[in-house]
């Protein structure tokens, strides 16, 4: 009798034992590097904070300033300031070349088709995209339409601004405009041939160089140029403030924000989780609804809604939206990773003289 009555009584003291255990363990730790500013604090409200509520994970947010030896030096130590890292594409690049970031097996992504061309790498997967557009202003008394606009100074007279930062970006832009095929803009830089006509086409169209889209927005503004190009993101925070240009989306120069995992990160399975998670179109859209960055993914689009605090529509601010994308460019930063050092120094003189 006494084993009849002991027996469940240990199975009861068992079972509430576990349960005690269950809900009061401590829970999982993940640690996310972002950015400082709007973008990070975007992050946050959208996909960290939504990932911990739902997975019941302890999510904790590190930053960093995009520095590509920090991430080496944790590398190396394996000491990791973070298990996922939001890059800007070109650093992922550099750092997927180097053996820095772990491979990522694009079947951990529901529906791989519905992201926009060139977000899923070796060793990363995009989350949002911002591009190079170009820029017109309000005072004009008719409004280009296309590049060819663009560089057409007979029909829309006035000067140009341009930024002096980079060949990237101008010299793809300088062959789209010159006739040269999408598919065969990287191929035709490839060669002193397509080098000097890229060039040549820029020198015609004369511009005034600016130290970057921040300036080139304010030369509009105050009439020293009639058109420039400027990062989206740019132009989103101007005409926040006090000058709202137009926008030409035509043969935009997008890049990617990406999610990536540090090379033998004990912590790779959940980080892979999370990477599957704030990628999928519901965070995505939550993340556009803050920021003027387009998904990654296509089926995010008609998700997004007005910014939480401002109480604007995002949708036509973003890059993807498909009546900016059907003609959008896709930057490849593994050709200017094998060919921009190379470039610099003709770049330079091109813009001093």
């Amino acid at each position: 009798m006494r084993r009849r009555v002991l027996f469940p009584l240990a199975l009861i003291m068992i079972a509430a034992v576990a349960a005690l255990y269950w809900f009061s363990r401590p829970a999982p730790i993940l640690t996310v590097t972002t950015w400082a500013g709007a973008y990070g604090r975007a992050q946050a409200a959208a996909l960290m904070r939504p990932y911990a509520a739902e997975k019941s994970v302890d999510v904790r947010i590190a930053q960093w300033d995009g520095d590509l030896g920090e991430v080496e030096a944790a590398v190396n130590a394996r000491k990791y300031k973070g298990d996922v890292i939001d890059f800007e594409l070109p650093r992922a690049v550099e750092a997927c070349r180097k053996g820095l970031l772990e491979r990522i097996d694009p079947d951990i992504l529901p529906d791989r088709r519905d992201f926009v061309p060139g977000a899923i790498g070796p060793c990363w997967v995009g989350s949002m995209v911002y591009s190079q557009v170009m820029i017109y202003s309000p005072r004009l008394r008719r409004a280009p339409r296309t590049l060819a606009d663009f560089f057409d100074r007979a029909r829309f007279p006035g000067r140009r601004a341009l930024s002096r930062a980079s060949a990237k970006y101008n010299l793809e832009m300088a062959l789209l405009a010159d006739g040269v095929p999408p598919s065969e803009v990287y191929r035709t830089l490839a060669t002193p041939e397509g080098l000097d006509r890229a060039f040549a086409k820029l020198k015609a169209l004369n511009p005034i160089w600016a130290h970057d889209s921040i300036d080139a927005l304010h030369w509009v503004k105050n009439g020293q140029a009639v058109m420039a190009t400027a990062l989206n993101g740019d132009v989103y925070d101007s005409a926040k403030k006090d000058f709202a240009p137009g926008i030409l989306w035509d043969r935009q120069l997008y890049e990617f924000d990406v999610f990536a995992i540090p090379s033998g990160d004990p912590n790779k399975k959940r980080a892979l989780d999370f990477i599957a998670w704030a990628t999928g179109a519901a965070p995505l859209a939550a993340m556009a609804d803050w920021v003027p960055y387009g998904p990654a993914r296509r089926s995010a689009l008609a998700l997004v809604k007005n910014n939480p605090e401002l109480g604007t529509p995002m949708r036509p601010w973003l890059p993807t939206a498909p009546a900016h994308f059907a003609r959008a460019f896709a930057v490849d930063d593994g050709w200017w990773l094998d060919h921009g050092a190379a470039l610099g120094a003709r770049w330079q003189q091109f813009v001093s003289r």
